[in-house]
């Protein structure tokens, strides 16, 4: 058996990095009007990997209907991308320091924010973080694209399909590393109190019960698992992509839906039948970074960030006499193939359902940030970046419903008789991996042709 398991932001005084959708809401013309859009944004601004969350912080799948909302009013809202941002670029600079004074500029002058620098000009990853102290200014490099929406209403790129990284993900990233660097995590797991409810339901269910009646009572004994976030504010868009990403993993891991890939069979279809009851190992399965050391210059000017993938991790936990999960220092070989077969999907999965790669974008956004806070690059570019780092105020991140609890679903293999309950989440530790960098002269060269010296816009080509 499996277990898993909105209403829109506040618009404070403050800017608010929503998107688009700012300047949508101040367009609006009538009053009737204006409350039947509202509505659509409160509905559909909470949804991020086909997930959303209302308002008591439940998680559920979304409505089929309020996705095709949520594209239909981003369509409607989209600015026009100016011509030189269409083309793919194989390395596009953003400047830190001129983002940061185009933003600024706008914030002043009670303008919206430009959809251009909420999507960071397009950029679909981060290769290069560049210091430039001549100039005080961190530079960020990668492959960039034109973008557009795609049915499920994520602005992707026109040619890869790849979701664009998002300003309000990297500000998160960049204030949680400055104001309490730590490890950045997500898990959904069932209480202990379920678990003994679950498994004293297991020992008297009789053979040849209905497995849909079973199912169904399983459900209501485990109750709601909880949700919990660390490292990062459970309320913004960066929780809600981890959530997402852990919500769509375990479903798609337990057979509550279809595996959208070839070759990725749900966890169930791999077991083999035999035992009966609740096995005291609960299989755990999380994703984390898995990237290649990092290349830097010899000034730690330059630094290259190499190899960025997503590893599927496996642990079983024991349930202990109290149902509470404690872990066990050793995996399945079932619950390992069937991570190992995870994470050489991954790729192919990131492409149908977009959230996978945007959990990748998330995670190179706190490599970006750790390696600035454990490196002091601002302090090498004399220049502190109060505007995106949060010491000034103005610049607030997206506010969304926090995710506290999803409601259980059951599924029951048909093999054996035994009922299987899961658990995992999201983890991200970048700070070991900026820690002990690899010294490399082929970065110094990228960072010679991409001096910003020449260039007055806050991104380049």
């Amino acid at each position: 058996m499996k277990s898993l398991g909105s209403r829109g932001v506040c618009l404070p005084r403050r800017w608010v990095l929503a998107p688009v959708i700012l300047a949508v809401l101040a367009c609006w013309a009538s009053t009737a009007n204006a409350q039947d859009n509202q509505q659509i944004y409160q509905n559909v601004l909470n949804i991020v990997g086909g997930v959303s969350v209302d308002a008591s912080g439940v998680v559920s799948n979304a409505d089929r209907d309020a996705s095709g909302n949520l594209r239909q009013f981003r369509l409607d809202a989209v600015q026009a991308i100016p011509e030189e941002l269409q083309r793919t670029s194989g390395l596009r600079k953003v400047s830190l320091r001129r983002l940061e004074a185009e933003l600024k500029r706008c914030f002043e002058a009670g303008q919206p924010l430009p959809e251009s620098a909420a999507l960071l000009a397009g950029l679909l990853e981060i290769r290069y973080v560049l210091v430039y102290p001549e100039q005080n200014d961190i530079v960020l490099v990668g492959p960039a694209e034109g973008w557009t929406i795609d049915p499920r209403g994520y602005f992707v790129g026109r040619k890869s399909g790849r979701p664009v990284l998002l300003l309000d993900d990297l500000l998160v990233a960049l204030r949680s590393a400055i104001q309490s660097p730590s490890v950045l995590s997500c898990s959904i797991n069932p209480t202990p109190e379920g678990i003994r409810r679950v498994e004293a339901l297991a020992r008297q269910v009789q053979t040849g019960a209905d497995p849909r009646e079973v199912a169904a009572a399983m459900e209501q004994q485990l109750g709601p698992q909880r949700i919990t976030v660390h490292g990062v504010p459970d309320n913004t868009h960066f929780a809600r992509v981890m959530v997402a990403a852990d919500y769509r993993m375990k479903r798609i891991s337990m057979g509550l839906e279809p595996s959208p890939v070839r070759g990725l069979p749900s966890y169930p279809e791999m077991v083999k039948g035999g035992g009966t009851g609740l096995s005291n190992m609960l299989p755990r399965w999380w994703l984390q970074p898995d990237y290649q050391p990092l290349l830097r210059d010899d000034d730690g000017l330059a630094w290259e960030i190499r190899g960025a993938s997503v590893r599927c991790m496996t642990e079983n936990d024991f349930l202990d006499a109290t149902g509470q999960p404690r872990p066990s220092g050793r995996s399945d070989p079932t619950a390992q193939r069937w991570a190992d077969l995870m994470t050489s999907h991954y790729r192919d999965l990131a492409q149908v359902e977009p959230v996978f790669a945007q959990l990748q974008g998330c995670m190179d956004l706190a490599v970006v940030a750790a390696l600035i806070v454990k490196h002091r690059l601002m302090a090498k570019a004399g220049y502190d970046f109060p505007f995106l780092s949060g010491a000034t105020e103005g610049l607030e991140t997206l506010k969304l419903d926090a995710p506290k609890q999803v409601v259980t679903n059951a599924t029951l293999a048909r093999k054996g008789k035994r009922t299987m309950i899961t658990a995992g989440g999201v983890q991200m530790n970048p700070w070991p991996l900026v820690e002990k960098p690899e010294r490399s002269p082929q970065v110094a060269e990228i960072y010679a042709k991409a001096t910003a010296a020449s260039h007055t816009a806050w991104w380049w080509d």
